[in-house]
């Protein structure tokens, strides 16, 4: 442990991993070490007895819900973009070797008190009970500008400047409506909450090429994947890539104190009385309190289930997004489900998840919503975690923290963190 490191990394959280691996892959010398004796983090999956380990204490899971080792329940449960920048880093990587993915069954937004699929092209928006006759024909003329869209073409903007423009100048040019605005912000560009409407409308139209250009991709129900037997494979199949390319792995190292030289940057990380030297230091917040500040929290409900969610045309894995102005909140509510058919549950059985950022300090009342479109459950625990941001500047002190996972029930906002981390950590 007394060498000198290029870089050491602390958590084997996803973030960590994807870019433990990228730095390896450019032949950094990576040290990555875990106070935890498993990979994962915050972002961990856990078997049946994990789970009522943590949720239930003692008690031991039923069996009517299968054996503990056919389970992988992610504690951050997140789908895949087909075409994302996620997947863009698992080709770069090779790490794609190491796992198999799977199409993701559907994609649904809840509008009006009912689910109802997302339509992503101009002929699925023909078809789409979501709207009227006319606002069909309007939603079909946006959808088919988005996909003729090139930003270095100029002859298909139509005279119209997108980075000048705000989402919600270019929506109002196709005069569509506040409900079809609703589903085309959330749940397909994505958008967490509505501050996207005055931001310039470049970002949605790239957002929605994305999704469409996803779908198109697997050829699937949704343009979602997600890895066979859950995320937990994810950090793993990154630490293999790091130790392919020399990067050295330890986990189950007690406290992982940053240290730092008289002019605060970072000098190395010691851990049982030896210190590891390195130059620059990567970790989740938890590793350095004193450099983080809480933004919020996450509720979350996992719910067992030995069915489908009703209304998803028996999806065995989907994601409902539920629009905030649908619920009257200040963000939207997530609902993610996934199923024996990734490997994740027994046999039959459904892992359903409920995520939201909290907005009051009662989860089983915030979350009812959404609890409510899942039908019978054969088990509910809720978990709540706060979320941290870095306050630091990584410029001076050659430290650089991943921000928590958020509510999403898709990668694209994780994938950016970790490339922006990696901008500022290689200059690339």
């Amino acid at each position: 442990m007394d060498e000198e490191y290029d870089v050491i990394v602390l958590g084997t959280g996803l973030k960590e991993c994807i870019l433990s691996g990228l730095l390896s892959v450019d032949r950094l010398k990576v040290l990555h070490m875990d106070r935890n004796d498993y990979y994962g983090g915050d972002s961990t999956s856990l078997n049946l007895n994990q789970l009522w380990k943590r949720f239930k204490g003692d008690e031991t899971p039923p069996a009517s819900i299968g054996a503990s080792r056919d389970y992988n329940v992610d504690m951050v449960p997140k789908f895949m973009m087909a075409n994302g920048a996620l997947v863009r880093v698992l080709i770069h990587t090779g790490v794609t070797k190491y796992l198999s993915f799977k199409a993701v069954d559907g994609s649904y937004v809840f509008n009006k008190g009912k689910i109802h699929k997302v339509p992503s092209t101009d002929m699925e928006a023909l078809k789409s009970p979501l709207m009227g006759l006319f606002e069909k024909r309007r939603a079909g003329k946006f959808f088919l500008y988005v996909q003729d869209y090139k930003e270095n073409d100029p002859s298909t903007h139509k005279g119209l400047d997108l980075t000048k423009m705000t989402s919600k100048q270019l929506i109002s040019k196709y005069g569509l409506d506040d409900n079809t605005i609703d589903f085309i912000g959330h749940a397909v560009a994505l958008h967490k909450d509505d501050s996207y409407l005055s931001e310039p409308a470049i970002e949605i139209v790239k957002r929605m090429k994305l999704y469409a250009e996803s779908v198109a991709r697997f050829q699937g129900g949704s343009p979602y994947i997600y890895p066979l037997y859950g995320l937990g494979e994810l950090p793993q199949g990154f630490a293999r890539l790091s130790a392919v390319y020399g990067g050295t792995y330890m986990l189950n190292k007690p406290e992982c104190k940053v240290e730092f030289d008289d002019e605060g940057k970072v000098r190395g990380v010691t851990s049982e009385g030896e210190t590891a030297k390195g130059k620059k230091v990567v970790c989740d917040p938890s590793y350095v309190p004193e450099k983080v500040k809480k933004v919020g929290k996450v509720f979350r409900a996992i719910a067992i289930m030995s069915h489908p969610i009703p209304n998803t045309a028996e999806s065995h894995s989907v994601q409902i997004i539920i629009p905030q102005k649908q619920l009257g909140r200040r963000s939207d509510m997530y609902v993610f489900c996934c199923s024996y058919s990734h490997n994740v549950a027994s046999k039959g059985k459904f892992i359903a998840f409920v995520s939201a950022q909290a907005e009051s300090d009662n989860p089983e009342a915030e979350l009812k919503p959404g609890i409510d479109l899942l039908g019978p459950v054969d088990e509910l625990f809720f978990d709540t975690y706060d979320r941290y941001e870095p306050t630091n500047d990584p410029s001076s002190d050659n430290c650089f923290i991943s921000t928590s996972y958020d509510a999403t029930t898709h990668f694209e906002s994780t994938v950016m963190d970790v490339l922006s981390l990696y901008t500022k950590i290689t200059g690339k």
